[in-house]
């Protein structure tokens, strides 16, 4: 098929647009950076004109809709640019669905699941009135909501995935980043970071995630929703432990806190949906995928180890 990923730049984006093409696919690629590569085309899905361009230079069968600001405190210090790209570019990328009947798939969050205390089942969303607790997260369920009323009213045909923390290569450090990027990244460099001791997690390695969405190409069900997430459920000590562990370094420069306010508590997650339809096989633990993370950190940060 021809393929677009918007957001193709992105620690996710990158990746899945190389299994595409490993897979056979033509795959085209939009992001904010001037950047070369293959059918590469530098885009903000924000601006309506700049993704016409995109879409009058191929015409698309598929659409992996990645391009979004992320994160929470992201969201918080630069809501403008979250609604911007996040709520409108989706709406802007859903005006040209509707007109060209390409299929979709949508990367939302597990933040719009809030602070829900069980099991994070897809069908929660749809049988509980859940308050998301950030901007960012609103976005996610806002796009969510604009991609079904599109497909009542235009019959467009989308997929919904709602990643569960994803890490591994790929990932470049800020302080808006996920938490074993940042995690890893400090304990690197011997700056300090704070470990909430009441918070777990279902992390999912970079190319379990990778690989089950670019199955959806192949096993596509309009209208389905899936969780994406590993099979591990932990505490967030615990990734700091065995970064620190891995590295050889103790935690005196760890601040450890119970709860941080206004942050979901756990994400207990149900992946049976995907196991089924999408074939999704977590199969990197993260005993595994943190190592690998290190290493990658090492060797774009030019960073020696010790050990």
């Amino acid at each position: 098929m021809k393929i677009l990923v918007t957001g193709g730049l992105g620690a996710v984006g990158a990746p899945l647009a190389r299994e595409l093409r490993g897979r056979g696919h033509e795959v085209w690629v939009c992001d904010l950076l001037h950047a070369e590569g293959p059918n590469y085309m530098r885009c903000d899905v924000g601006d309506y004109r700049q993704l016409q361009r995109v879409f009058e230079r191929a015409d698309f069968e598929f659409v992996y809709h990645l391009a979004a600001e992320f994160g929470r405190w992201n969201g918080e210090d630069f809501y403008e640019k979250v609604w911007q790209s996040n709520a409108i570019g989706t709406k802007n990328i859903l005006r040209f669905q509707e007109e060209r009947k390409f299929r979709m798939v949508f990367t939302s969050s597990s933040e719009v699941y809030g602070d829900w205390p069980d099991v994070m089942s897809e069908e929660v969303m749809e049988q509980r009135p859940i308050r998301q607790m950030n901007d960012y997260a609103i976005s996610k369920w806002v796009n969510e909501m604009q991609i079904l009323n599109s497909a009542e009213r235009f019959d467009t045909q989308t997929v919904r995935v709602r990643l569960f923390n994803t890490y591994g290569p790929g990932e470049y450090y800020s302080e808006y980043r996920s938490v074993v990027c940042q995690f890893v990244y400090r304990a690197l460099h011997d700056l300090p970071y704070t470990v909430y001791l009441d918070h777990h997690r279902t992390s999912s390695y970079i190319d379990d995630t990778v690989r089950a969405m670019a199955n959806i190409s192949e096993r596509f069900h309009p209208g389905e929703v899936y969780n994406i997430a590993g099979d591990e459920y932990h505490d967030i000590k615990a990734l700091s432990d065995l970064i620190l562990s891995s590295l050889g370094k103790d935690d005196h420069r760890v601040k450890y806190v119970p709860i941080e306010a206004h942050n979901t508590r756990d994400k207990k997650t149900d992946i049976s949906k995907a196991i089924r339809d999408v074939d999704h096989r977590p199969a990197v633990p993260l005993a595994v995928g943190i190592p690998r993370t290190i290493e990658w950190q090492k060797q774009v940060y030019g960073v020696v180890s010790d050990q």
